[in-house]
């Protein structure tokens, strides 16, 4: 298959192909995603919450970025990657914004940045993209701004924040982002974005007239020690069942002494083993 560029995923969007995005945060999981079909593999920043152990996105810095990026990167020969750009690394000048996407693009190894935001970033956007680099947008609940927004909410239920998400969503357009991520956005309204726009839509949470979607790895294959279920997620596979039976069968075998075995040991040659203990020549 060939690979995945933003004018394929442009294209995807005028012949209708929805686009199928999902986060990879390490080697095998950027493998197995692109050998199941994966169109877009983001290294997001919720690393801090179902990789790092953290509460929320916060606390993400562009090391942890750059260094995950590069390692999905090795895994990847079709996706098209792209990298979260980390809390407050690019609401400064343009200048200081560009110095961090060229970091995660040149160490990370990315083929494009996303960024949270609307009209008050757009500026920043630009001037990242007449530089030369893919950005892609993400509007509705944005994480990085959880404790202004006030928690996890569904957005565009009022009209004047439904207003304000349709003209973020053309402002990003306008500063050339290739498609725009709706988080947790109600389904009438990302329909009217999707509609609004000529870059592809990528929805998570926010229903079926995305142009594609998105999910967090952990939560497709439910691999965390405390899974809990979320309304817009459909998990397809229990991991942590068969982790947590897994290793505890291997416990319990080494406590018992059932393992290893004699199939698991490498012999030594027998006329040597007298040496061993001082009874050869």
């Amino acid at each position: 298959m060939s690979k995945i560029t933003t004018a394929k995923l442009k294209k995807m969007k005028l012949d209708k192909t929805p686009i199928a995005m999902i986060t990879a945060y390490d080697y095998p999981s950027a493998k197995l995603a692109e050998q199941a079909g994966a169109d877009i593999l983001l290294v997001g920043d919720s690393l801090g919450n179902v990789v790092l152990g953290y509460d929320s996105t916060i606390p993400v810095t562009v090391e942890d970025m750059i260094y995950h990026s590069r390692v999905v990167a090795r895994a990847v020969e079709r996706c098209f990657i792209v990298t979260d750009m980390p809390f407050l690394t690019y609401h400064g000048s343009s200048d200081a914004a560009l110095q961090q996407v060229a970091r995660i693009m040149q160490e990370g190894h990315a083929h494009s940045v996303k960024m949270e935001g609307g009209a008050e970033i757009a500026a920043n956007v630009q001037a990242i993209t007449r530089a030369g680099v893919p950005v892609m947008g993400h509007l509705g609940l944005t994480p990085q701004s959880v404790h202004q927004i006030g928690g996890f909410k569904v957005q565009g239920r009022e009209l004047q924040q439904a207003q304000k998400l349709i003209e973020d969503a053309k402002a990003l357009e306008e500063a050339g982002v290739y498609a725009i991520v709706l988080e947790l956005v109600t389904e009438e309204l990302a329909k009217r974005v999707s509609e609004s726009v000529s870059v592809p839509t990528i929805g998570i949470g926010s229903g079926r007239y995305c142009d594609g979607q998105v999910l967090v790895y952990h939560d497709v294959i439910q691999y965390a020690p405390d899974y809990r279920p979320k309304k817009f997620v459909k998990t397809y596979a229990n991991v942590e069942k068969m982790i947590r039976e897994g290793i505890a069968e291997y416990v319990r075998e080494v406590k018992e002494g059932k393992f290893p075995d004699e199939s698991h040991v490498f012999p030594m040659n027998a006329e040597l083993i007298p040496h061993l203990y001082g009874g050869g020549k």
